[in-house]
């Protein structure tokens, strides 16, 4: 097999599995596992992927700062924001994960509904100060990508409490590698809240969809749904359909 077939079918497979396990791949394709390797550091060089330990995954874009990805997908974020307001009843506690498109959850709310928001997010907080809903903001030290409290304090907060609706929010999701983040404590803060909630959404954009972040938070079964866009391509949604999970479009 050529240098040029060799490298197309590692994106496929990237693209596909969201993983590269060298020796599996070596031992598929009759090759030597040090074939693949020298593959895998090639294109991790150029820039097509990502080498770890044993193989290799998608290489993961920088994300824009909190600030920048305000302005990305503003109207469809706000549709998701608007679907999973309405899916909130009054005199439940409610938890919101950073992000923007959470933030546009906090902004569909009723001022009036009285309910209980958790957050970690300041900035989610502070879109609530007009609201009749009671706030509870978790500290830590602040991931300033994401303006999310991280670390013992705020694992220790969220131990105390549960909660009926968990809006996660995540970079990547994948139907073999679940859903995923950039960051090792920001992903462990979200392990800790959906083990406290009876139930887990993600608002979901397309391009997360088929992706691979370096730090698992859940598998795709221990969440209770995605709301995506209305216009989502069927293909992205094709891995869930046959799966528990919810799919609500908005």
């Amino acid at each position: 097999m050529l240098t040029t077939q060799r490298r197309a079918l590692i994106s496929a497979r990237l693209s596909r599995d969201g993983e590269i396990v060298a020796k599996r791949l070596a031992d598929e394709l009759g090759l030597s596992e040090d074939t693949i390797r020298r593959d895998l550091r090639e294109m991790a060089a150029e820039g097509l992927l990502k080498r770890v330990h044993g193989g290799a995954l998608p290489l993961v874009p920088q994300l824009p700062d909190f600030a920048a990805r305000q302005a990305i997908a503003g109207d469809v974020k706000r549709r998701l924001g608007r679907k999973a307001a309405s899916m909130i009843e009054a005199g439940q506690t409610i938890f919101l994960d950073g992000g923007t498109s959470n933030a546009e959850i906090a902004r569909a709310l009723p001022r009036e509904m009285r309910l209980t928001v958790v957050t970690h997010s300041p900035t989610i907080a502070a879109e609530l100060e007009r609201h009749e809903a009671e706030v509870i903001l978790i500290g830590g030290r602040i991931y300033k990508h994401s303006m999310v409290a991280t670390g013992a304090a705020a694992l220790a907060a969220i131990a105390g409490i549960r909660v009926d609706l968990f809006f996660l929010g995540v970079t990547a999701i994948h139907p073999a590698h679940g859903v995923s983040t950039g960051d090792y404590e920001e992903a462990a803060v979200k392990r800790a809240i959906l083990k406290q909630a009876a139930d887990t959404y993600v608002l979901a954009t397309p391009e997360k969809f088929g992706a691979v972040s370096p730090h698992r938070v859940a598998d795709i079964s221990d969440l209770s749904g995605f709301i995506v866009p209305e216009k989502i391509g069927d293909e992205m949604l094709a891995p869930y359909q046959n799966t528990k999970i919810t799919i609500i479009t908005a």
